[in-house]
């Protein structure tokens, strides 16, 4: 059973899959494996099997490290794949199954759909497959089971007692924990108990720190640009003091957005060279354009984000999910959902959690952040704290004030109220909507705003430099 760093790998696909291996294919290369492409060559339609034969074949024979399939849905590559002695083929659609594949089952052959996953989360899910590795004792003995499958009809382990294998499952779950996994647990642990002790409230305008991820440190603009180069690309300011000293650094709070239903792909490709150009945190765009944003953003610490069940929030829950997952495919790397705000006024509280929650969900596996946008202006003040408590329960990253399209934008009081719900430092908050100027920003960050969603960035970090220049 190897477990090296991986170098070579083989990878086929019939027609099918034929444009997401070509995009893969460069993927792997630019970062420096050996590739072996068993074909096919164009998009003329073939039979899969022979493709997965050959793939599979190679893996089998130790020609390569890692065999990677894709046909249109990735299942029919995985069978084909199975019948080749030694071959553990899996077929994963995230980046959740990949890693499971490879630590728990120790998977050498990737089956992937190519009319169901996009160059970018297929560029993703690889990275995971070909970086985890089956390490623990009891992963490996299950492997060895597996194996032995090829060799006999009659494997050892098939005619024991089920009741006496069942007790000794048990006993190996419950005494069979590596270091690794006690280390985990007791890490999970610390984390509920620092949770439960940041619920109380912290004044703000008395401290000398500011949030960075969730972590306080002091204000200092060295301090603060030290951190933006090692790669943190929001700050949290809960009060003023501190902004002024380096107003430019707002940049990293503000997600410049255009959802304007008229936009163009110029405007795309403007707001992200705008984006790169002032470092901004993201581009915030329709999911149309996720694609061509992520093509113009390659390469920069600028992220992708995109709206889910945009405007009004009305879509089903599995929608959404869909949704989510396809723009994660397509380059994403933040959503913003809104949530049901129908079911919310009607009390429909269960319908707007599993909303927020099958969202939140389809960001875990992907691993991208979820900010719920909960439209305050469309709420009463209990609602708006019924919505950030469902946020909060359904393990959102971010809660958001507004779409923009509603009634009105983002609001001061609505910020400190949704903050008072959501406590500090366990997660963001992100003012959006009718943030037009430097100081319509700043209010929103003494407020508790750790993002500002912003059509008119450019416009803020200009008055910031000024305010700069003349203190």
């Amino acid at each position: 059973m190897k477990n090296h760093t991986i170098k070579t790998i083989a990878i086929g696909s019939d027609h099918g899959g034929f444009e997401l291996k070509e995009k893969l294919k460069i993927y792997l290369s630019d970062q420096n494996y050996e590739i072996t492409d068993c074909g096919t060559s164009g998009r003329e339609s073939v039979d899969y099997p022979k493709y997965a034969f050959l793939v599979a074949h190679k893996v089998s024979k130790d020609e390569v490290d890692i065999g990677i399939i894709i046909d249109g849905a990735g299942i029919g590559s995985a069978m084909t794949a199975n019948k080749v002695s030694g071959v553990r083929a899996a077929m994963c659609y995230d980046v959740s199954t990949a890693g499971n594949a490879r630590e728990h089952n120790d998977a050498n052959v990737l089956t992937l759909g190519g009319t169901l996953i996009g160059a970018g989360l297929a560029n993703q899910i690889a990275d995971v497959f070909l970086t985890t590795f089956c390490s623990e004792e009891r992963h490996k003995h299950r492997v060895e089971m597996i194996n032995e499958l090829d060799t006999t009809d009659n494997p050892t382990y098939a005619d024991q007692d089920q009741s006496k294998k069942d007790k000794s499952d048990t006993e190996e779950q419950l005494t069979n924990l590596s270091q690794e996994d006690l280390n985990k647990v007791i890490e999970r642990v610390k984390s509920l108990l620092n949770n439960e002790e940041s619920t109380e409230s912290v004044e703000h305008s008395e401290s000398d720190m500011v949030s960075v991820c969730g972590v306080r440190m002091d204000k200092q603009p060295e301090t603060l640009r030290h951190f933006l180069d090692s790669g943190v690309d929001r700050f949290g300011y809960h009060d003023a003091t501190g902004c002024e000293s380096v107003p430019e650094d707002i940049a990293a709070c503000i997600d410049h957005t255009i959802l304007k239903p008229d936009t163009t792909e110029d405007d795309i490709k403007k707001i992200c060279e705008e984006a790169r150009e002032y470092n901004f945190a993201t581009v915030c765009i329709s999911p149309a354009y996720v694609p061509l944003a992520h093509k113009e953003l390659t390469g920069s610490r600028v992220k992708v984000c995109t709206v889910v069940g945009f405007p009004h929030g009305a879509n089903l829950p599995e929608i959404k999910a869909f949704e989510t997952r396809r723009a994660i495919r397509d380059g994403a790397e933040e959503i913003d959902m809104v949530i049901n705000i129908g079911a919310l006024k009607s009390g429909n509280y269960d319908l707007v959690y599993r909303d927020i929650r099958m969202v939140c969900e389809a960001c875990e596996d992907g691993r991208v952040l979820s900010k719920v946008i909960i439209e305050a202006a469309m709420l009463t003040n209990d609602e708006k704290i019924k919505a950030c408590e469902l946020a909060q329960k359904a393990k959102a990253n971010y809660v958001k004030t507004s779409t923009g399209f509603g009634p009105y934008g983002a609001t001061a009081e609505d910020v400190e109220l949704m903050r008072s719900v959501i406590g500090s430092g366990k997660i963001g908050l992100k003012a959006a909507g009718g943030i037009r100027s430097y100081e319509d920003a700043k209010k929103m960050i003494t407020a508790g705003a750790t993002r500002i969603g912003a059509s008119a960035g450019i416009k803020i970090l200009q008055e910031a430099k000024e305010v700069n220049i003349t203190q």
